[in-house]
């Protein structure tokens, strides 16, 4: 898909307001679902979803600035992590030590990304590209978009009751806003086309209070899609990790410490797997290579710090979103103004309580209509790049035939407190793989 706005492109002050509403709207439903899984995890911990999302938005403006505002992408909650922030909430003896504990976390996955960008930035990056060629990272972007697509689909058919008619009703809010977005992304003209997940969550949201309506008046639970509850209870200050860890540092140890980053650190590996996989995948979008400039060293400084950043505010380590990167590919917005001012706006929203609120009433199904396009454009996009890859060739077969069906199979390997992810899992299958059939040289190219 060509693109409407390049990097550098400035759309006028208007547009950029509605077009960063739009990358919020794309990120907002799993930035703040990551503290609220700790949450349900833990009946002492309580992190907020506000102090998330300012944490996810200061996070992004550290990682433009390393990148020298070169890199559109923004960056919000790490599901990755999930795993290495119940370690440090398990072993801590109290909530404040918790808190304690993932800032900890964090900033000992962020070294991990501050002492590989220092390797990258005096061996270079052409280590990275004959490790990953496209054969590889190729179908490893694809995975990032199948491997979310469960949770899309399980958004879309979600069922607020056993009834049949919570299924029906959570699956046609969906598929309004899907085809609203098809058709504004293929039909629109103009402004239209290039906002087409802002039209299509308010045509599902529309749907989904009609359908809450009936429910009310004709007392039938199961069109009753919008919890419009949560509007009694509206938090307007964030709370903020940092200031509830203060009261943690009278229980820290050096076994608390081991444990935290013996969680964190090889998770940190794990993730810099997906950090290439996206900025790969980027780089094929804008057409321009996002490993050579800014540089793979720029990129993982920007993640690692802003990952510490946004985990001292919000408790949450941050990492690029595919979410992001395919709102960029669908709207042909790639402009670096539009991700600073999404990053403006989560930290402007999260004091703001009415609005964060109203985002929080979107239905899972009207999101998981918007993430079917935005999670199959992942894959597309990736498979996009395998396009000229020989794949009568064996060796070429048997790489991609590995990495897609370890990531759609879904394996994950678990090493004691850290889990080997699904993305992170096929890639190396697939880099083993494209070891091993590129052993023996055919005597062809010997010759040459």
């Amino acid at each position: 898909m060509k693109l409407i706005y390049n990097v550098q492109d400035k759309p006028s002050f208007g547009k950029t307001v509605v077009f960063a509403i739009q990358q919020l709207l794309a990120i907002m439903a799993a930035t703040i679902a990551v503290p609220a899984i700790i949450n349900q995890s833990f009946a002492h911990a309580n992190m907020s979803a506000t102090a998330a999302l300012f944490g996810a938005g200061v996070g992004t403006l550290v990682y433009l600035l390393f990148t020298k505002f070169k890199s559109p992408v923004f960056l919000g909650s790490s599901f990755a992590f999930i795993g290495s922030m119940c370690s440090a909430f398990a072993g801590a003896a109290s909530a404040a030590l918790g808190y304690l504990g993932i800032i900890l976390g964090a900033i000992f996955a962020g070294l991990v990304y501050v002492v590989i960008s220092l390797i990258v930035k005096y061996v270079g990056v052409q280590w990275i590209n004959k490790l990953m060629p496209p054969v590889i990272i190729g179908p490893t972007v694809a995975i990032i978009g199948l491997s979310l697509a469960g949770n899309a689909i399980g958004d879309l058919t979600k069922q607020f009751t056993s009834s049949t008619y919570s299924l029906y009703a959570s699956l046609f809010c969906g598929l309004v806003t899907f085809f609203t977005v098809v058709i504004c992304s293929v039909y629109g003209k103009k402004m239209l086309k290039m906002i087409p997940f802002i039209i299509g969550i308010l045509a599902g949201y529309v749907a989904a209070c009609i359908l809450t309506g009936i429910g009310f008046i004709f007392d039938v639970e199961s069109f009753k899609i919008i919890n419009f509850s949560l509007f009694k209870d509206i938090q307007w200050i964030p709370d903020f990790t940092f200031i509830t860890a203060f009261g943690g540092f009278k229980d820290l140890s050096w076994s608390y410490v081991g444990t935290v980053a013996v969680a964190y650190i090889p998770v940190a590996f794990v993730v810099f797997a997906e950090h290439i996989a996206d900025h790969k995948n980027l780089s094929s979008i804008i057409e321009q290579d996002l490993l050579t400039e800014p540089g793979l060293n720029r990129t993982l400084l920007g993640d690692g710090v802003g990952s510490m950043a946004g985990a001292l505010f919000g408790g949450c380590p941050n990492t690029t979103y595919g979410e992001s990167v395919g709102c960029v590919a669908i709207s042909g917005n790639a402009s670096i103004k539009t991700i600073f001012f999404t990053a403006i706006m989560a930290i402007i929203i999260s004091f703001f309580g009415p609005f964060s609120t109203f985002l929080a009433t979107i239905p899972s199904c009207v999101m998981g209509g918007v993430c079917v396009a935005l999670y199959g454009f992942i894959a597309v996009s990736g498979l996009k790049m395998i396009q000229k890859v020989d794949l009568n060739d064996n060796k070429n077969l048997f790489v991609v035939s590995v990495i897609l069906i370890a990531g759609v199979g879904g394996i994950v390997i678990p090493l004691g407190q850290v889990t080997i992810t699904t993305v992170a899992c096929a890639l190396i299958l697939g880099i083993v793989t494209n070891f091993i059939v590129n052993l023996r040289k055919p005597k062809e190219e010997k010759g040459e």
